[in-house]
């Protein structure tokens, strides 16, 4: 007891830090492997990607040769498989078989119903004969029920119990007709061939272990031997894990498949649907087959045949060839005989585009086999650098390329059925099932490895394809994952031993990441110099209850006015002082360490200030921000983190701007009419004719910066019907154009034409002469461009226009009205500063051509300001508990993590976390996902049909539903925020 226990622990230990990455795909048994699929949206994909390959591929033509559109999926599932385009599909997958993975011309290829093991059956009835004098058999397995096979079970000794009862049951057959190997894969030397009569080989071993391949020593072996009498030599070899896996040199790649028949399935090789399998033949296994129909041996189902009779009215006593069965001839590219068969043309076409999908990812076969050496090896590195998991086949050269087989060494587990129990809940865990212990806790499935069995016999408890066409990254990832997923099944088995005697064990607390990392003992002051609510209370100040409400409710206080000095208990305390002003007050209150944290909107602190656990901005920029502690106004440097609140004003901001432009456009004298009509002085049929004006649409409004509220002005300048171009960074290009808005790589460029300018940059960076990095960004080069008689609204920053270049170009009417909302302050002396200063000149310039605010546009809307200033709250709270920094500007300090972006759903750029909010509501992702898949249905069959009749009784039939669905998939796009750039 004792004992289990402490390994109980071990394993504890060992897996402590939780589970390895994940793989990026978890198939590792046969067939979806080959897909090369990352997760299940890039599967879809994929689907989608082979839809449209095939509509591109396969066209529909009338007679003369006219395209009529494409074949699509759905069409070809309905329809017959002989004839176009289900011959043509056949075809392409034959030509690209053979020509990707380097068979000979000279060689045929043969396809049929049945998968793998039809393909064995096939090629064994047609090469096997026991009515042919001297025909002998090596079969590299282990004789049926001999010591060496049994181990096996049925499934690994089905090879040779086949040949064997065909053998048997034949009339002049013999079971001296065949030598068995003594262990499996094995290939004789030559010599050893030839001193046993053999003429046909049957290499099968390598698959009944399902991880071993043939060295290149044997292979030359194998090739010698049948070089020394080509004609009457056959060599008839399983591929099923060797295309693409072949770890030889390319001159034995080539010998092995220029002189060895080789059979395969497609699922396994290859990709696309099970069921069908491949054949390749050399012209003296042709000649063979067609004589041993002369004279033979069984009959063979129909759907099984490679020869069929030359006179179709005489199916028994007729001639048969080769000639007329379903061989593919490389060196005409034809199919040379019928099908018999009902085959899937979809299948084929799968196949085909798989096959083309993985040579434009991977390149030509010699990579691939390349490829897959190299993940050979980079699993017997990793096997060497540990002692849990150790290769199942004991030779390196004999270990398979494409399948791997490993065997757990544990030497604390000695009795076989503990083992097996913990390889088989290892499994459980690897899938998507998880594991339960005794005490209920679950552990959720890795969905790291799906179907990793083991064959029944081999030295192995895990089995899984692993060929070239996989990342050495993701092979690691399975070893890795494999490891951690047998210490805790051993865990789990473990528990149920002990629990057995009385012994159990309590659940883990459920680990999460809100571990608190601040002092309990410590009181932290936190100041807030700001207002937090903007309408007035019954006191006839302005209201913060809103957020002290939220302060309490997160465990914190609120008082009203300075901190006195006095003990505090331990927590976070928040200290509202919204009328510190000047530079006096602020330094008195922040450069001493009276405070640990703050949280500010307008108000700008001397350099001196000290907040040494953080810093919010209620709102975006961050240029009043200064404080050692961060670096300064940019948050460059320094050991605590600065943070704001984007996108809380921005739509505030962005509705201000646009109540500016309509004040002056459309530009319709509203107050000379309204005057004249109290006056009663208006006749509408005689004087509207004296008020022409001109609409916002059609309009062009040039935006200078793609953020927050940028893009909110864009938005509504769209709604206006206007179109707008939007200056900023090459990597926001795709996301401004996918809006429908226009990309400019300069400020120039993007006012060249447009009737309104509307900046929202920000002042950018501070350089070391005190001056902002986008001062005067807005000057007489950019003005210049607009217009004649454009509109500037300037609700950013002051200082981004340069006031004399805008001076100018009002004098030469290239500007006709701007608006700007700027701060302005007063000193004590009564002085005035700030940088609106510059802009008030303009007034006596410009009578009624100006109107110039205090910048209000932000810091005047109540519900942005408490939200914000609620958002401030729990970011600085994050931060002193957790140390976790969301919406941090310039860097993460060390010793804090990074919670990405934060905003309001709907503004700034979309985050995962507001998509995982999005999946979150099920209605909602049920209705994003219905209408999705109806618009690329409709959409994808309007495409595809290109007959005007179809495509109108297609509209006709699904135009409302399209319509509908994009209306609903706009509708909640808009309300789950999923719009803008990606984050």
């Amino acid at each position: 007891m004792t004992d289990l226990a402490a390994q109980r622990l071990a394993s504890l230990e060992a897996t402590r830090n939780g589970p390895p990455a994940r793989t990026v795909n978890p198939f590792f048994g046969v067939g979806p492997i080959t897909d090369v699929v990352k997760d299940e949206a890039d599967g879809r994909q994929n689907r989608y990607d082979f839809d449209r390959w095939l509509e591109n591929t396969y066209r529909k033509l009338d007679d003369t040769g006219k395209d009529l559109g494409p074949f699509t999926t759905a069409e070809i599932g309905r329809s017959m498989h002989r004839g176009y385009p289900a011959d043509a599909i056949l075809l392409d997958m034959m030509h690209h078989i053979h020509r990707y993975f380097g068979f000979p011309k000279s060689n045929h290829m043969a396809v049929g119903l049945g998968g793998g093991h039809s393909g064995f059956t096939v090629a064994i009835m047609h090469l096997m004969n026991p009515n042919l004098d001297g025909q002998k058999l090596f079969v590299d397995t282990p004789a049926p029920e001999s010591e060496a096979a049994k181990a096996g079970g049925f499934f690994r000794q089905s090879w040779g119990t086949q040949i064997v009862e065909m053998q048997r049951f034949a009339q002049n057959g013999h079971d001296d007709k065949v030598v068995f190997a003594g262990d499996e894969g094995s290939i004789p030397s030559a010599d050893e061939l030839e001193a046993m009569g053999i003429t046909l080989f049957v290499g099968v071993g390598h698959e009944t272990t399902g991880a071993t391949t043939y060295t290149e020593e044997e292979v030359k072996s194998l090739l010698e031997w049948l070089d020394r009498d080509p004609q009457n030599r056959h060599a008839m070899i399983d591929a099923t894990s060797m295309l693409g896996a072949m770890p030889w040199s390319p001159e034995v790649v080539e010998g092995f498949l220029t002189k060895c028949n080789i059979f395969t399935p497609f699922q396994k090789a290859i990709g696309g649907i099970s069921g069908y399998f491949l054949a390749s033949f050399t012209p003296a296994a042709i000649q063979l087959i067609e004589d041993n129909q002369k004279n033979p041996a069984w009959a063979i189902a129909r759907q099984l045949k490679l020869v069929v009779p030359k006179d179709a009215k005489k199916p028994l006593t007729g001639e048969k060839t080769v000639g007329l069965g379903p061989f593919y001839d490389p060196e005409a590219n034809k199919m040379i005989g019928g099908v018999i068969n009902t085959f899937s043309s979809l299948a084929f076409a799968e196949t085909t585009f798989g096959l083309l999908r993985v040579e434009k990812m991977f390149g030509s076969v010699a990579t691939m086999n390349e490829r897959s050496a190299a993940n050979r090896q980079r699993i017997n590195d990793w096997l060497a650098g540990q002692d849990l998991l150790v290769a199942g086949v004991a030779n390196a050269d004999k270990r398979g390329a494409a399948v791997t087989l490993l065997a757990v060494n544990d030497p604390d587990i000695t009795d076989a059925d503990v083992h097996a129990r913990i390889i088989a809940r290892s499994k459980q865990l690897l899938g998507y099932e998880g594991l339960t212990h005794p005490n209920g806790w679950h552990e959720a499935g890795l969905d790291a490895a799906r179907y990793v069995n083991a064959f029944p016999g081999t030295p192995g408890d895990y089995r899984a394809w692993m060929g070239g066409i996989r990342d050495q990254d993701d092979i690691v990832a399975l070893l890795e994952n494999i490891s951690y997923a047998y210490l805790r099944a051993k865990i789990v088995v473990l528990e149920e031993l002990l629990a057995e005697e009385g012994t159990t064990f309590d659940a883990p607390e459920e680990a999460g990441s809100n571990v608190r990392k601040d002092d309990p003992n410590r009181a932290y002051r936190i100041l807030i110099a700001d207002l937090v609510g903007l309408k007035f209370g019954a006191d006839g100040e302005p209201d913060p209850s809103e957020v002290q409400a939220h302060i309490e409710a997160n465990g914190g206080t609120f008082t009203v006015g300075a901190w006195d000095g006095s003990d505090l208990p331990a927590g976070q305390h928040f200290f509202y002082q919204p009328d510190l002003s000047t530079n006096e007050e602020l330094t008195a209150a922040c450069c001493g360490n009276q405070y640990d944290a703050v949280i500010a909107a307008a108000t700008f602190f001397p350099e001196g200030a000290t907040f040494p656990e953080g810093g919010v901005r209620i709102g975006a920029g961050t240029g009043n921000m200064a404080c050692a502690c961060w670096g300064g106004g940019d948050g460059a440097g320094g050991s605590a983190p600065l943070m704001n609140t984007p996108s809380f004003n921005s739509r505030a901001t962005a509705q201000m701007a646009m109540k500016a432009l309509l004040k002056v456009l459309p530009n319709l004298d509203v107050a000379d009419m309204h005057d004249r009509v109290v006056k009663g002085d208006f006749d509408t049929g005689k004087h509207l004719r004296d008020y022409p004006t001109e609409k916002l649409e059609g309009k062009r409004m040039a935006v200078i910066s793609y953020g927050n509220i940028g893009r909110e002005v864009a938005k509504l300048a769209k709604a206006f019907g206007m179109s707008v171009s939007i200056f900023a960074r090459e990597n926001h290009r795709k996301w401004i154009e996918s809006e429908g808005f226009i990309f400019a790589a300069t400020p120039e460029e993007a006012a060249a034409g447009a009737d309104v300018l509307s900046p929202h940059t920000g002042l950018g960076a501070k350089g070391a002469d005190g001056t902002f990095a986008n001062a005067g960004l807005v000057g007489a080069s950019v003005l210049n461009a607009l217009n004649d008689g454009a509109i500037i609204v300037n609700y950013d920053r002051g200082e981004v226009i340069d006031a004399d270049a805008l001076h100018a170009a009002m004098d030469s009417g290239k500007v006709a009205y701007a608006a700007i909302d700027a701060d302005l302050f007063v000193n004590d002396d009564g002085s005035l500063f700030g940088p609106m200063v510059p802009y008030r000149p303009l007034i006596e310039a410009f009578p009624g051509r100006l109107e110039l605010l205090p910048h209000a546009a932000a810091d005047t809307e109540h519900t942005s300001r408490v939200e914000g200033a609620k958002q401030a709250v729990d970011q600085i709270l994050s931060c002193i508990r957790y140390r976790h920094v969301i919406n941090c500007k310039g860097d993460v300090p060390a010793g804090y993590t990074s919670g990405g972006a934060q905003t309001v759903p709907g503004v700034g750029k979309v985050s995962g976390s507001v998509i995982a909010n999005a999946a979150a509501d099920t209605e909602a992702l049920g209705r994003l996902r219905d209408a999705s898949e109806t618009l690329a249905a409709i959409w994808g069959a309007i495409e595809s049909t290109r007959d005007p009749i179809r495509r109108a009784e297609l509209i006709a039939s699904h135009g409302e539903a399209l319509t509908l669905a994009a209306n609903t998939l706009r509708r909640d796009c808009d309300a789950l925020g999923l719009n803008g750039g990606y984050a």
